[in-house]
């Protein structure tokens, strides 16, 4: 019998599952305030994977795909160790923001201190409790306030054969070769020599049943990959394909944005993305791709300024294959087009 893990002063034996609150800086009406996190230990040892999500308050996808996660009837017999933190951000989780009490950004505020600002000692409780005990991390996003993504991964591939292994098992059809941004979260793990996937889909203070359910699968295979669940009988059907660039394309001008492309979509080099126009319908502004891909975010507002990001398009020289792949993936995960009974209800 492999030994306990200890968390934050709780121990939770090995072939056990335990619910933890970790004691965070309380509001300022005295109210305490506490990050929960579960534990699956599992009885043979292990890789240790940390599911977190709304690191960003809004970010609301992930905190059902951990539910979903956590429901799972394999995690009783993981080999490894499960640590799932469905609300890191508590403070923004309970106020609906992106950020904490004072304005700032969690994840950029890593790898925080013990007597900083308020976002940098909540990094700094993630840094000492939480991360010592991992090997490996899934980091779940959405895109902001009105701004949706495609289902993809993030990660740092470049000399890392093992995380572009991990990233291909999640199983979306884009994974996007991205570098770190500084004082992020994946930043301050890989310094510390923890693989990390950062999984984005979807738009903040919104569930989407397509990207829920691909998160959860998406968890799941990569688990399988680092054996810590038995391989699937059924065969993977989704071949991911790296991309290496990305490209915001900005309004050139304010206005209101008609859309004419979608995420998901192919584009090629030359195309009219979207037309900006005054609402007198005058002084109209054709939006042009710069470059041939595939629109991974774009904004969902129809009111935009001048030099505001409006479409993502990741590059890609095989545009015909990747859209292939994502539609197919799409249809598979659809509710209304997925030929398997799920256990949950989709959501709608």
């Amino acid at each position: 019998m492999r030994p306990p893990i200890e968390i934050a002063g709780v121990s939770i034996k090995a072939g056990t599952r335990q619910s933890i609150d970790i004691a965070l800086p309380s509001f300022y009406t005295h109210s305490s305030v506490n990050m929960p996190v579960h534990v699956v230990h599992g009885r043979r040892s292990g890789p240790v994977l940390l599911v977190s999500a709304a690191i960003h308050g809004d970010e609301i996808n992930g905190v059902e795909i951990i539910r979903r996660l956590l429901s799972h009837r394999s995690l009783n017999r993981i080999e490894g160790t499960l640590i799932a933190i469905p609300v890191v951000n508590v403070y923004g989780f309970v106020s609906k923001s992106r950020y904490l009490p004072d304005r700032r950004d969690l994840n950029r505020s890593f790898p925080g201190s013990e007597n900083g600002s308020m976002a940098s000692r909540l990094a700094h409780v993630l840094m000492t409790q939480i991360l010592p005990h991992t090997t490996h991390i899934i980091d779940l996003h959405t895109g902001a306030v009105n701004r949706e993504n495609l289902p993809q991964i993030r990660a740092k591939l470049r000399g890392n054969p093992e995380l572009e292994t991990l990233a291909k098992a999640f199983g979306v059809p884009v994974i996007l070769n991205a570098e770190f941004l500084e004082h992020s979260f994946r930043a301050a793990a890989f310094d510390k020599g923890i693989s990390v996937l950062l999984y984005e889909a979807g738009e903040a203070l919104r569930f989407d049943e397509v990207s829920i359910r691909a998160g959860t699968r998406g968890v799941l295979q990569v688990m399988i990959e680092l054996g810590m669940r038995p391989r699937s009988k059924r065969p993977r059907k989704t071949e991911s394909m790296v991309a290496n660039t990305a490209r915001w394309v900005r309004a050139g001008q304010s206005g209101i944005l008609r859309s004419l492309v979608g995420t998901g979509n192919k584009v090629q080099q030359g195309d009219v993305l979207a037309y900006i126009n005054n609402p007198l319908g005058e002084h109209t502004e054709e939006l042009i791709s710069p470059v041939s891909g595939i629109v991974i975010g774009k904004t969902n507002l129809p009111l935009v300024f001048a030099g505001e990001a409006i479409f993502n398009i990741a590059g890609y020289e095989e545009i015909d294959q990747v859209a292939d792949n994502i539609d197919a993936y799409n249809d598979e995960l659809d509710p209304n087009t997925d030929e398997k009974l799920s256990d949950e209800p989709p959501l709608v």
